[in-house]
């Protein structure tokens, strides 16, 4: 389960960034909660560039189908973006109710993705690929910034 384990490691570090950011807001302290917010979508947007760039190539390459779960998984990527720039302008313009509201959206969206693809996606990559295959797609990925 190396790519399971790997990848949901980050999520949970993603998490764990996105919570920091929401309570910052919360306690109205808009300056620590913009660098807080940054923190979660840099990493976040990293953690996307990762699967799209290295992960869902491999395994799109190993299934010979980018229409798969690959698909929804991108799809859904471009809808955290969506709602990503709209409350780094909520936390920018200090609008906690906006910004809580859109983090309400945020946090079910991710939720159900990040199940999907820790329980499905992944599972499937740990079962198709090589160990030699994942072990060098980690390896990659590891090395990918924004």
């Amino acid at each position: 389960m190396i790519i399971t384990n790997y990848m949901r490691d980050e999520h949970r570090a993603c998490d764990g960034l996105f919570v920091d950011a929401e309570k910052s807001v919360i306690d109205g302290d808009f300056t620590k909660a913009k660098e807080e917010f940054l923190l979660f979508a840099d990493e976040t947007l990293r953690h996307f560039k990762k699967e799209e760039d290295e992960l869902f190539v491999t395994f799109e390459s190993i299934t010979g189908s980018s229409e798969g779960p690959t698909r929804v998984m991108r799809f859904e990527h471009d809808q955290v973006r969506g709602l990503m720039g709209k409350m780094a302008e909520a936390v920018e313009n200090g609008d906690k109710d906006a910004y809580l509201s859109l983090a309400e959206s945020m946090m079910i969206l991710l939720q159900q993705h990040n199940m999907k693809e820790e329980q499905m996606l992944y599972t499937m990559c740990d079962r198709m690929m090589p160990q030699e295959v994942k072990e060098k797609t980690i390896a990659i990925m590891e090395k990918i910034e924004l």
